[in-house]
């Protein structure tokens, strides 16, 4: 830039994914979103780990 111009106006461009400021309270707990999800991963987990431990030990009549 040269002395005398001026930088880009303010405003000029605003960013895709501009949202706001974000002061505003989310009508969803988000600790508990995510606890949630947490305790449904541990079941899914669980629930393949029970299935691979009887196919593992099909012998029996």
């Amino acid at each position: 830039m040269e002395k005398g111009d001026n930088a880009a106006p303010p405003n000029r461009l605003t960013a895709a994914n501009d949202n706001g400021t974000g002061t505003e309270s989310p009508s969803v707990d988000i600790d508990t979103a995510l606890i949630r999800i947490a305790e449904a991963i541990g079941r899914h987990i669980a629930r393949q780990h029970i299935r691979a431990c009887r196919a593992a030990n099909d012998n029996e009549p």
